[in-house]
């Protein structure tokens, strides 16, 4: 019993926490990701935000003493192909699709990314999927509805198409990120390791993409606007460096099932952030809805 309460109070509530800090702060990037692309083409927003998020990793990388070219020359082929999916093609894709969306119609897609984990998961890598975690996925995806209503997801299924599939795809892109950098960061020396060197190769993959839309629009940086500027460093810092530092860093310690269930806090979050950013009511479906997505995490982790 003794042992059992070490490990809840240490790594293993550790690892609980920073999944939960990286939620929060992916529920924030909707928002953030909206008021970058108010004066800033997408793909320049996401080159910035892959650039900002690179010189941090970089600057872990010096602290800490880690060789950043050794790394990405260990992880070769595999990890240029991870960072195409977990940068290049998932915030690009994701970025442009926001600009043709709301944030409330891409954050619901959040509550897909689990599915796809799971999914990729099993015909990859066998893992199963118990009685216990499918119905914890699906009381969390009622949770999820419950929250956003049934208006939203009527908005949701008839506008937007473009820029909700592109959403969607991003999330698949993430969910094959998720997957197999698991078995690359083990090879790797971390979870960190992997992650770091994937996004200093997706920055530097994403700048042809976003010089190519600088000149081919005429666009000037002098045109950014202030808070665009805040948001697209909120984004690099603590949405691609710090969240994505913390997701991965939690997967050392449980499978990629577990983690992925942590992705539907992120619609409820948001709906707290709304709140806050523009007085939206916490309504009795809300919180209704948040109890759910609780519960489906509990029996999730417990089965």
């Amino acid at each position: 019993m003794k042992e059992k309460i070490l490990v809840f109070c240490g790594s293993d509530l550790a690892s609980r926490a920073s999944l939960i800090l990286a939620c929060f702060l992916w529920a924030l990037s909707f928002i953030a990701s909206k008021a970058a692309l108010e004066s800033t083409p997408p793909l320049t927003v996401v080159t910035l935000r892959l650039i900002v998020s690179a010189f941090c990793f970089l600057a872990w990388a010096t602290y800490a003493k880690k060789n950043i070219y050794e790394m990405i020359r260990k992880g070769g082929v595999k990890l240029f192909l991870l960072s195409l999916s977990g940068t290049v093609l998932h915030y690009g894709t994701q970025t442009i699709g926001i600009a043709y969306t709301t944030a409330s119609n891409a954050s619901l897609y959040a509550v897909t990314a689990p599915i796809s984990i799971a999914l990729i998961s099993l015909i990859f890598f066998k893992e199963k999927l118990s009685t216990g975690k499918i119905t914890g996925i699906i009381i969390a995806f009622c949770g999820v509805i419950t929250v956003m209503g049934f208006g939203v997801l009527k908005n949701f299924a008839i506008n937007s198409i473009i820029g909700d599939s592109l959403v969607f795809l991003s999330i698949v892109m993430w969910g094959v990120f998720t997957v197999f950098g698991k078995e690359t960061s083990e090879k790797m020396g971390g979870a960190v390791n992997m992650t770091a060197a994937v996004t200093i190769t997706g920055a530097i993959a994403m700048i042809p993409f976003g010089a190519g839309e600088v000149i081919r629009a005429g666009f000037s940086f002098s045109n950014i606007a202030i808070n665009a500027w805040i948001s697209i460093l909120f984004l690099g810092i603590t949405c691609s460096f710090a969240a994505t530092f913390l997701y991965f860093k939690a997967l050392e310690s449980m499978n990629s099932n577990e983690a992925g269930i942590y992705l539907y806090s992120i619609p409820p979050m948001t709906s707290i952030i709304a709140y806050f950013y523009s007085n939206e009511q916490i309504t009795i479906s809300f919180i209704a809805g948040a109890m759910l997505v609780l519960v489906g995490v509990f029996i999730t982790e417990k089965t």
